[in-house]
């Protein structure tokens, strides 16, 4: 039977890191703080807010709400991205999106700046990640991919020199985790819709990370016993009456060395990726040093 790589103890010594690293910046008259930034009121976007509220104050990271109207208009949307972008107490930024159609999207994520942008919506801020040198330009990674990275270290799962595919091909999860991967050292493959042979792909790799969002498409003809398994589905599961990844569990469980459940795995730790996210940024903006080497 497969190890079980849950999520809770990962975020966990994440979030103890977190508050660690406040409590030092709070000697120095630092107090980090996450704004986040919501138009409408979408039941997904408030169930976020919470959530991203509570896990900012398990650490102690200040969380402010500007929450504005459906029909905002695009000179008062860059307004309010630039007013956060020039305050000095805000040390992260979380545009909730996708921003309503009258909204030229791009053009405001694009004016995040990436010192702030905790959640990689910028560009800018994914070429730090594509160059492989995020860190030395304040930027951060987005936060799902950074989670399953987390995981497979916190599980002391070895990457260099390992194969690791990679199924799905986003700018939000498949590209950053490949590229993230690649840093490791790890030889990687990315699948996609159009990718011929995924199966037998699959099946020889030491590290699967499946970001496709769809409901239990990996099955043990992808996997194999030595594999390590990294889901990042989220997925309605009608028959189960709940959530879902894109692997099925039952299926597999007895066919790999280790796997992470859903829910319980990936999700569980991007919300105190955040929430680290956030501290760091606030020890780049105050060019504040830590006592200890920085994850």
């Amino acid at each position: 039977m497969a190890i079980i790589l849950k999520g809770d103890v990962v975020a966990q010594a994440l979030n103890e890191e977190s508050s660690t690293l406040v409590d030092e910046l709070k000697n120095k008259g630092i107090i980090p703080k996450l704004v986040i930034i919501r138009v409408g009121e979408k039941k997904e976007d408030l169930a976020y807010e919470r959530g991203a509220k509570k896990s900012m104050e398990k650490v102690g990271v200040l969380t402010e709400v500007k929450a504005l109207p459906e029909d905002i208009s695009q000179d008062e949307m860059e307004k309010v991205i630039s007013e956060v972008n020039s305050d000095e107490s805000a040390h992260g930024i979380l545009l909730f999106r996708p921003l309503p159609k009258t909204l030229d999207e791009e053009k405001i994520i694009s004016l995040i700046a990436p010192e702030k942008d905790v959640d990689c919506a910028n560009g800018n801020s994914l070429v730090g990640v594509f160059t492989g040198k995020g860190g030395e330009k304040g930027c951060f990674a987005p936060c799902t991919a950074r989670a399953a990275m987390e995981i497979l270290k916190y599980y002391d799962i070895k990457i260099s020199g390992k194969k690791a595919v990679v199924l799905g091909r986003s700018l939000v999860i498949g590209k950053p985790v490949a590229m993230m991967l690649l840093d490791e050292n790890a030889t990687v493959t990315i699948c996609h819709s159009k990718t011929e042979n995924m199966e037998k792909i699959c099946s020889e790799a030491d590290i699967l990370v499946s970001a496709m969002g769809r409901l239990k498409s990996v099955n043990e003809n992808h996997v194999n016993t030595n594999q390590v398994i990294i889901d990042v589905g989220i997925n309605w599961d009608a028959e189960k009456g709940g959530i879902s990844g894109d692997v099925d569990f039952n299926n597999v469980e007895n066919s790999v060395k280790a796997i992470t459940p859903v829910p319980g795995g990936v999700g569980g730790v991007t919300s105190s990726v955040l929430a680290n996210h956030v501290v760091k940024a606030a020890q780049t903006k105050t060019n504040f040093k830590p006592n200890r080497e920085d994850r």
